[in-house]
């Protein structure tokens, strides 16, 4: 088993738009030729676009980008800008008359940071295309990632900043990789070794409290804790699903979240993972999704430890450098 970049999974591009002044911005994975996806929702709260034809019972069978993006449910609009730019290029679901691209996505809640007038939009969207490509994979304030924070059971005033991880890897011609903008109400910990790597900060703003226990002790407290939440992710792969095996596979990467986010899937958050095979080779889905989960849990931690500050909100590394 090997370290690979997100984007070496054969058949997909990846691009990223943002503005940090407004502290905003949209990821796309794009898969011309058409990947198998399946998707699954946990938390509370989603913002989702095209989710329901991904139920394996549904007609369509190829996915063509899944767009990550900030705004809350404006930055639905992005998708608009990668529908755009896919038709442009004859990519879709041949309808006869034109080809119309099978677009899906989810957004996550980033109004409170930055300059909220400003969200991703369809020229975003069609920025984040004309960015795509199969040699990088950036990390940290950057697309979706822009504007993500974590740590707000106290609200922003205590939230730390966090952004975009990926993470994947290779096991022999077999190839899972995950790609995460984290934006979560509680706090992130780093599984392999235990330690809080950024979540809600103590009032001396050098510590971390346990959001967990902050929760438990004021269960009674029935706090509106909408504002700045939702953790959406893609786990892509070469292996070749079906529809309904993609599904599960969404559902396997999802212990990731469960193992670095603490609590994970609250009535507070939208949780979301898109599973996107390109059918490249043939793999037990058991091995894949345990992969999957291992690589999210990687990519979350990695999205923590690669922000930067931003908006006057702490990141991990700022932590660091003060202990």
């Amino acid at each position: 088993m090997k370290e690979i970049q997100f984007t070496d999974i054969e058949g997909i591009q990846v691009g990223h738009a943002q503005d940090l002044k407004a502290a905003t911005g949209c990821t796309v994975v794009i898969s011309e030729a058409g990947a198998t996806v399946g998707v699954d929702v946990r938390g509370g709260a989603p913002g989702t676009r095209e989710t329901d034809l991904l139920d394996p019972v549904n007609l369509v069978e190829k996915v063509h980008a899944i767009v990550l993006a900030g705004g809350s449910a404006f930055g639905l609009d992005a998708a608009a800008g990668v529908m755009q730019y896919l038709e442009e290029r004859l990519i879709g679901f041949d309808v006869q008359v034109t080809r119309v691209p099978i677009v899906c996505g989810a957004v996550l809640f980033d109004l409170t940071i930055g300059e909220h007038r400003i969200r991703p939009d369809q020229a975003m969207g069609y920025q984040a295309c004309l960015n795509a490509n199969s040699s990088e994979s950036r990390q940290g304030n950057v697309g979706a990632g822009a504007g993500a924070t974590v740590g707000k059971i106290f609200g922003m005033a205590r939230a730390m900043k966090s952004g975009l991880g990926c993470s994947a890897l290779q096991v022999g011609t077999l190839k899972v990789g995950a790609l995460v903008a984290v934006n979560c109400l509680g706090d992130v910990i780093d599984p392999a070794t235990g330690e809080r790597l950024a979540g809600a900060l103590e009032e001396d703003m050098r510590t971390l409290a346990d959001t967990e226990e902050v929760m438990i002790q004021s269960l009674s407290d029935r706090k509106n804790l909408f504002s700045g939440n939702t953790t959406i992710g893609i786990v892509a792969t070469n292996a070749a699903l079906t529809k309904a095996q993609a599904t599960k596979l969404a559902s396997m990467a999802h212990n990731g979240y469960a193992r670095t986010m603490r609590p994970a899937h609250t009535m507070f958050d939208g949780d979301t993972i898109f599973a996107m095979a390109t059918g490249r080779v043939e793999a037990d889905l058991s091995v894949v999704g345990l992969l999957s989960a291992r690589v999210m849990e990687r990519a979350v931690v990695a999205a923590v430890k690669n922000a930067t500050s931003l908006c006057g909100l702490k990141c991990h590394a700022d932590l660091v450098l003060e202990a």
